[in-house]
């Protein structure tokens, strides 16, 4: 393909983003940079750039395998794309997911006094 692709066409066609508009509007927030430097919207995509993206509280990195246009299926988009993010990252948002919000079991009242301290001393130490 010798047919120059922008950067927020690809992250929609890889679906690291819901929608175009959305990945347009992060490469002009600066979530979307190369060597730590933000990235423009019409920023033509080469194979084998690595990309830092931070979407919501997740910082992902990944590699252009192959430019691509048009949006693929799930199963397909490991062909386009590489993804280089750490493991610690996914299991970082995995306890961040956990603990965003407390649960208490059903039937089990208010906490006690100490159950509220502890609560309060995990949630924001």
């Amino acid at each position: 393909m010798d047919e120059a692709i922008r950067i927020d066409k690809y992250l929609w066609a890889v679906r690291l983003y819901k929608t175009r508009s959305l990945a347009t509007d992060a490469c002009r927030c600066g979530h979307v940079r190369m060597n730590g430097l933000p990235l423009k919207p019409s920023h033509e995509i080469k194979t084998g750039e690595i990309y830092e993206l931070s979407i919501e509280q997740l910082h992902k990195v990944i590699q252009v395998r192959q430019p691509l246009g048009n949006r693929v299926g799930a199963k397909l988009v490991e062909n386009f794309m590489t993804d280089l993010t750490p493991p610690e990252e996914y299991e970082r948002i995995q306890l961040v997911r956990q603990y965003a919000f407390e649960k208490r079991d059903r039937g089990s009242g208010r906490p006690t006094k100490r159950q509220r301290r502890d609560i309060e001393e995990f949630k924001y130490k």
